[in-house]
């Protein structure tokens, strides 16, 4: 994969598969990647160090298809990875980035989400294939 504005961007296998049970047959996951929501940043800084936020934290699996975005209610031990819940599903030109830093912020659902780095591209990925331009 390179990394210009052109590149292909393949979503983890992993996030695809346990997606799939919950968007319409034959969805194709375009993008897909994890987010959690929470008051305020700090919140991440004290789960981090002690755990003891970790169940205000909303963990979210996000999956982009062509026709619609999909936010999915994830386990809290999971991280977001294990979506075990259908939360909304937003239209498809609803803009999600842009996200920079190491934890890039977004606005889902009304609420304040985090993007961690490493999923960066797939939001980028996402935006460009609405039309959005960075």
């Amino acid at each position: 994969m390179t990394d210009g504005p052109d590149a292909h961007v393949s979503p983890r296998t992993d996030l695809v598969e346990r997606s799939a049970p919950f968007l319409p047959a034959g969805s194709e996951i375009r993008q897909a990647f994890i987010c959690q929501a929470a008051p305020n940043f700090t919140f991440f800084l004290i789960t981090y160090l002690t755990g003891l936020t970790m169940f205000w934290i909303k963990y979210r699996c996000v999956a982009v298809t062509r026709d619609a975005i999909y936010v999915l209610e994830s386990s809290k031990l999971s991280g977001g990875a294990k979506p075990q819940s259908l939360v909304a599903t937003l239209p498809r030109h609803t803009q999600l980035g842009p996200v920079s830093g190491r934890w890039g912020q977004m606005n889902l659902l009304g609420e304040r989400h985090w993007v961690h780095k490493r999923f960066h591209h797939e939001v980028a990925a996402a935006d460009r294939d609405a039309g959005f331009t960075q």
